[in-house]
């Protein structure tokens, strides 16, 4: 099955062209036009430094339900004890440079390259990318980003450099969607982590109709939605 190479106009081929992995198409670029549309779509990129941009919608897709968020025993008590102070959208671009930076220091890569970085920084300043942040005496130990769109949260990455704290994020982040009715947090790709917190894969045509159930509809410019 080929995969697609895009044209200047931000347009997707049908998800159902995607191959087996998911990938659907390559090339275009990172604007705020073609990447609302990629995640009102149910596509979202995903590429190394020095590769084509690569679009992708896996099948079956990895979401949360922020009503059945798994919350440990430890993490229970780190939330009971308030270890973190926790704020919205008060350190976006700190957030999205230490979720890539931590993971280069893991040694695992990172797909947070500097072009997609400025290009979420960008969605932030426009109101539709977002982060929950962890603080410890004033320093920022952990966070979450991601895009907002309807009552759908499309989680990008988070990152931890205190014990639980990344976790405490996500939590904080699924309490706030949980009193507004939220739909689900998109997790994208399934790994031990995600499901260690409760994430679960379901096919990719359930996860199209529950974006039209949250509000997300195929769009270049969707209407803002207030967060958190």
């Amino acid at each position: 099955m080929p995969v697609y190479q895009l044209i200047e106009q931000p347009v997707f081929p049908p998800l159902e062209l995607a191959e087996p992995d998911g990938l659907l198409a390559l090339g275009g670029d990172l604007s705020p036009s073609r990447l609302l549309l990629a995640y009102s779509s149910g596509i979202f990129p995903w590429y190394n430094e020095g590769e084509p941009i690569l679009w992708w919608s896996p099948d079956p897709r990895c979401i949360f339900e922020p009503q059945t968020l798994r919350i440990s025993r430890s993490l229970a008590k780190t939330l009971h004890r308030r270890v973190f102070t926790t704020t919205f959208d008060r350190a976006f671009r700190e957030v999205i440079t230490a979720c890539a930076r931590v993971r280069r220091k893991q040694g695992e890569g990172t797909w947070i390259t500097g072009e997609m970085l400025t290009a979420f920084c960008r969605l932030h300043e426009l109101g539709y990318a977002h982060s929950v942040e962890c603080w410890q005496d004033d320093v920022l130990v952990g966070g979450i980003y991601g895009v907002c769109l309807g009552r759908c949260f499309f989680g990008e990455s988070m990152f931890h450099l205190a014990p639980n704290a990344s976790k405490v994020a996500l939590a904080i982040l699924a309490e706030k969607l949980r009193e507004r009715d939220f739909e689900l947090i998109d997790g994208q790709l399934p790994n031990p982590h995600l499901r260690s917190l409760g994430a679960r894969e379901i096919p990719r045509t359930e996860f199209m109709r529950r974006l039209r159930r949250g509000g997300v509809f195929p769009s270049t410019a969707p209407p803002l939605t207030p967060f958190p």
